[in-house]
């Protein structure tokens, strides 16, 4: 150990002091007598001080004893690092009372949570937002004073990339939305904002779609009526091929209308209604029919087509729904799947999920395009999907459908080799039969 000038001086006097004692022991005679009392004095005067300092951690609110030689500049040191550490904590209070002021001011409510989900600090727009009380429900646990169901399942979820939408608590005609965000050692940010404008512009849009698609429909059928006896009433003999050509044409473009409008009302309902029904399902029998259905509408391309299911397998939701979802999947593959290519689909059980994956040996989608295709109308290739029929909805169907069936959408695609779409469902939408 090196020691410092400070530190050697002390010594030096230490070994002084029994030195003289010695000496003048060593007079009268009684050189260890004079030497052990002399080293019990310093011993003494060590102590004494350090029952000072001791004295004085116990109680801060003293001023520092006054030393002199070793423990004066001891003092003088620890004098020193408390008057850093008032700075320091003047400093972070300024900075926290400037952060609250701030946070105070905050248009969202903002809410801190311990590891425990125990309330530490909330703004008051917050408070005023959730029904919360600063006075009495700081400490408390949020799960106790926001009751929600849909919020109690968010909070006890570890993914919170998505915000939920919850009503204003007292003022139902409000909706809230609201996102956590994990810090710190386990603690969770809560903010939430009032969305109840967006909500009524979203409400009034959908209104307008599904007013709109239900005014279509009525006109469509009609003309889709006509367009049928134009295109098969061959005892017409004055109409030109020409002529059925474009009517076959006409044809085709009415009813692409109508599987538009089909969809746009589709859509509609998904995001306006709740959930209809959790009923079991038997998925193994739903995709066979499905592949059978596909089969006869692909049989000019001669693809293969291949079945794997566990028939153990169920599925608790709308069955209308996820057939829809299966179905919307099952023909993109059929769809973009050039002649005589290979289909594979899958339903199967995976750790603790339920793995639904269409596999096909198409063109492949670029990568910069994954994460834009459930978007509404989004098109890789707007005439290839045109020509084969799509309206460039069926993939949002499918991301609404897997919301309201607490599952995820993974799409796996590499150009010029295929594509692999795949839904995965929580354990607590499927159940295993013997």
């Amino acid at each position: 150990m090196v020691l410092n000038t400070q530190q050697q001086r002390e010594l030096i006097i230490f070994f002084v002091y029994i030195a003289i004692a010695a000496g003048i022991g060593s007079i009268f005679g009684y050189a260890l007598l004079f030497s052990v009392v002399t080293l019990f004095g310093y011993i003494f005067y060590q102590l004494h001080h350090l029952f000072k300092l001791h004295n004085w951690l116990l109680n801060r609110s003293n001023n520092l004893p006054d030393a002199k030689g070793y423990w004066g500049e001891i003092f003088n040191e620890i004098h020193l690092m408390e008057k850093d550490k008032r700075k320091n904590r003047d400093q972070i209070n300024k900075v926290l009372s400037r952060f609250q002021n701030a946070a105070q001011a905050l248009p969202d409510g903002a809410i801190i949570l311990t590891k425990y989900n125990d309330i530490e600090w909330a703004n008051q727009t917050a408070c005023t937002m959730l029904g919360i009380r600063s006075e009495t429900d700081i400490g408390r646990k949020i799960n106790n004073l926001i009751r929600h169901p849909k919020f109690q399942k968010y909070l006890n979820k570890s993914d919170y990339s998505k915000a939920i939408q919850l009503p204003r608590p007292m003022q139902p005609e409000h909706e809230l939305e609201i996102q956590i965000t994990p810090f710190g050692s386990n603690q969770k940010l809560i903010l939430c904002r009032d969305i109840s404008h967006i909500a009524q512009l979203e409400a009034m849009r959908s209104r307008f779609i599904s007013n709109v698609s239900h005014e279509l429909r009525s006109p469509l059928t009609v003309i889709k009526g006509y367009m049928e006896m134009l295109t098969e009433d061959d005892s017409q003999a004055s109409v030109s091929d020409h002529q059925k050509k474009v009517f076959a044409n006409m044809y085709d473009q009415v009813g692409r209308m109508d599987r538009l409008v089909e969809d746009l009302l589709t859509i509609t309902r998904l995001e306006t209604q709740q959930i209809s029904a959790n009923e079991e399902i038997d998925i193994a029998s739903m995709l066979s029919a499905i592949r059978d259905n596909v089969e006869i509408l692909g049989k000019n391309k001669k693809q293969k087509l291949t079945l794997n299911v566990d028939s153990h397998l169920k599925l608790i939701g709308d069955n209308d729904e996820l057939t829809s979802l299966f179905t919307n999947l099952v023909n993109n593959a059929v769809r973009y799947t050039p002649d005589n290519g290979e289909i594979n689909i899958q339903w199967r059980k995976q750790s603790d999920q339920a793995i639904f994956s269409v596999t096909d040996t198409g063109p492949g989608i670029e990568r910069e395009h994954l994460s834009h295709l459930t978007e509404r109308f989004y098109r890789v290739d707007s005439d290839r999907s045109r020509k084969s029929g799509g309206t460039g909805l069926g993939l949002s169907i499918v991301k609404h459908v897997l919301d309201r069936h607490d599952g995820q959408l993974d799409i796996d695609s590499t150009p010029g080799q295929g594509s692999t779409f795949i839904c995965r469902f929580p354990a607590q939408r499927f159940i295993v039969t013997k």
